[in-house]
């Protein structure tokens, strides 16, 4: 239902490049309806050449704080006041508060994968050890959140070793009661996998049919878990595969409307209500 937009009204947005495909605001505004709160969402394309322009905009028309997605996630931490550790750990920024003209830059990604894991799981980072397939952007903010949470020993593996290697020794210094280790895929043994409590795909591989030709997860344990960040297609081969060894798995469709929620709270002060942004993309996503 399209709310009632009038003077008092505040707003959120998201800036991208495109936006056309973004559910961010099929979500956060059947959120901010279902908690009866003054805001919009609205979307807003903004090509790289003008977010500096894009940013003063927002900043000067009073936006009450939005959403950041490709390909601005890392340049627009310049302009920027400050940053949430959650940011300054991941390396980029979903999320900006606009608190009285100053602009706050925060990523609930890493912590909304933690959440996911939790609901759709049953799954605390302390439980043991956790498999990190990739070493982009995502695994950057994932290794780190898990890291906050409690993870003893993070395995990352990446089809080079050297990026992993990279990102290992950047978070490492960060979280040092973390054992941060990391592998390369091809052609290297995988004893991490006979003890993993966890493996998390960050990579975009399964998007369209594809496996991960090194992660074999015959060598899991029963009772290890299985979470792919991908949610289209809802069952990637990974899952597939996770699913027919009767491991515990799930996409990422929870960790996008638990990193909206976050996103939610940070702007409203208010706990988006349960299921409701989940519901949404369910119903957009698996139709």
């Amino acid at each position: 239902m399209m709310p009632d937009v009038n003077g008092t009204t505040r707003v959120l947005a998201i800036i991208g490049h495109p936006v056309e495909h973004t559910l961010s605001p099929a979500m956060q505004n059947a959120a901010l309806a279902a908690c009866g709160l003054d805001y919009v969402y609205v979307p807003f394309g903004v090509v790289p050449e003008r977010l500096a322009e894009a940013i003063s905009g927002l900043r000067a028309l009073g936006v009450a704080g939005f959403n950041v997605t490709i390909p601005h996630k890392v340049s627009v931490m310049e302009y920027l006041d400050g940053l949430d550790e959650s940011a300054q750990a991941a390396g980029a920024v979903n999320t900006v508060l606009n608190d009285r003209g100053r602009l706050m830059g925060y990523n609930t990604d890493g912590d909304g994968l933690v959440a996911s894991l939790a609901e759709e799981l049953g799954f605390s980072p302390g439980a043991g050890t956790i498999v990190i397939a990739g070493a982009g952007g995502a695994a950057r903010g994932a290794v780190a959140a898990l890291c906050r949470a409690g993870a003893r020993r993070i395995v990352i593996v990446n089809r080079g070793r050297e990026r992993a290697l990279e990102l290992a020794q950047s978070l490492g210094g960060r979280y040092g009661a973390t054992e941060i280790i990391p592998t390369g895929g091809a052609g290297e043994p995988k004893p991490w996998l006979e003890g993993a409590a966890l493996v998390v795909n960050t990579t975009s591989l399964g998007m369209n049919g594809e496996s991960i030709p090194f992660l074999p997860l015959s060598g899991l344990p029963p009772t290890a878990a299985v979470y792919d960040m991908v949610y289209a297609p809802p069952v990637t081969p990974l899952l597939r595969e996770a699913a027919a060894l009767g491991l515990r798995c799930a996409n990422g469709l929870g960790m996008l409307a638990a990193q909206g929620e976050l996103a939610f709270r940070i702007w409203t002060g208010r706990t988006a209500p349960r299921g409701v942004m989940k519901g949404v993309l369910s119903g957009v996503c698996n139709p």
